[in-house]
């Protein structure tokens, strides 16, 4: 077959001249270009906004999940969820590489795909089960990498789900490690789930003795396991949807200072001010939570005459994969976590 456009335009069809993460559908075709790669996929690892938010759309039956996820692909060609907008990731076994190609793959070789569901060519034969605790769904079908599409061999010392697990969040943990500097005073908003803990490690090791880690979650249980594997100076309990007990609780924890950073990893709407009014003028937000309002950001910080650099929270980073499953190598309480999550 003829090459294809590196970003994947060739495979657009609704709307024409759209990226294919724009568009409303894409051409799951899996008679791959000669600058594509072939995927025989083996899971799905849904985005936490979207799997929560098809969840509860569903009442919770994974009948009902699995059929909404099926109805997704085949309308759209691609697993992106048409009411958050966000997608996943996908682990599989590369099964042909384009003719045009020169990369550091070869047929038989395990990856996960570092580009988001939203974008990727994908094709739904069965699904086999659905993990929802771990938004991950088995399936048997087919899956393309654009050219542009970027990709991690999964590692030899660290098992398959484990991996995939840490992958999946690659872009917080290693956007944290590049803007916490030493010294720096850190809030982490949904510190207790994956994204958030691999970002209050990383944020703990960057800042150094003299900063400061907060992390907030939602109820005891959640504050209990914080405390208990120390990834936090201190760690509080608040409703990140209500900006002013955030504030309250949150300052308090840091010495009646306002921080030079926060970290929005949570998965529901309406923590944008949460996450702003804690920070101190000329500080930094970094919103990964998918579940993120540009508008009500923007306009919430306006408001309230906040001078912040607002960050949206970009999946890839350069090493994003390697400091994340560096994370796990060097943690034992990482790897414990992980192992006890992720089986």
């Amino acid at each position: 077959m003829a090459q294809g456009n590196k970003y994947g335009m060739h495979r657009v069809l609704e709307p024409q001249g759209v990226m294919p993460q724009t568009a409303v559908k894409i051409d799951n075709n899996m008679e791959i270009y000669d600058n594509e790669i072939l995927i025989d996929v083996i899971a799905l690892n849904i985005d936490s906004a979207s799997f929560t938010q098809i969840e509860e759309a569903s009442d919770h039956d994974t009948k009902r999940i699995g059929e909404m996820i099926q109805d997704i692909v085949a309308k759209s060609g691609k697993m992106q969820n048409p009411v958050t907008g966000s997608g996943g990731m996908l682990i599989g076994i590369v099964e042909k590489i384009g003719k045009d190609l020169d990369i550091d793959l070869k047929v038989g070789d395990r990856i996960a795909t570092l580009v988001s569901l939203s974008l990727t060519p994908l094709r739904i034969d069965e699904i086999t089960h659905i993990e929802p605790d771990i938004d991950r769904v088995m399936i048997k079908g087919k899956a393309i990498l654009f050219e542009s599409g970027i990709y991690a061999k999964l590692p030899d010392d660290l098992p398959e789900s484990l991996a995939l697990a840490a992958l999946d969040i690659a872009g917080a943990p290693a956007q944290t490690a590049k803007l916490v500097k030493p010294g720096d005073s850190v809030l982490v908003i949904g510190a207790a789930g994956k994204s958030g803990l691999m970002c209050c490690y990383e944020a703990k090791k960057r800042v150094g003795p003299t900063g400061r880690v907060v992390g907030l979650d939602y109820g005891d249980a959640a504050k209990a396991r914080l405390e208990e594997y120390g990834f936090c100076h201190e760690v509080i309990s608040a409703d990140a949807t209500k900006p002013m007990e955030v504030l309250e609780k949150t300052l308090a924890a840091n010495g009646g200072k306002e921080f030079d950073v926060s970290i929005n990893v949570v998965n529901v709407q309406n923590t944008e001010m949460s996450s702003i009014v804690p920070v101190k003028d000329e500080g930094i937000v970094y919103f990964f939570s998918m579940a993120t309002s540009f508008t009500k950001a923007a306009l919430g910080a306006e408001g309230i005459g906040k001078d912040v650099t607002m960050i949206i929270g970009n999946g890839y980073t350069k090493g994003h994969a390697e400091i994340t499953l560096e994370e796990i190598r060097e943690s034992d309480t990482m790897r414990k976590i992980f192992e006890g999550t992720y089986k």
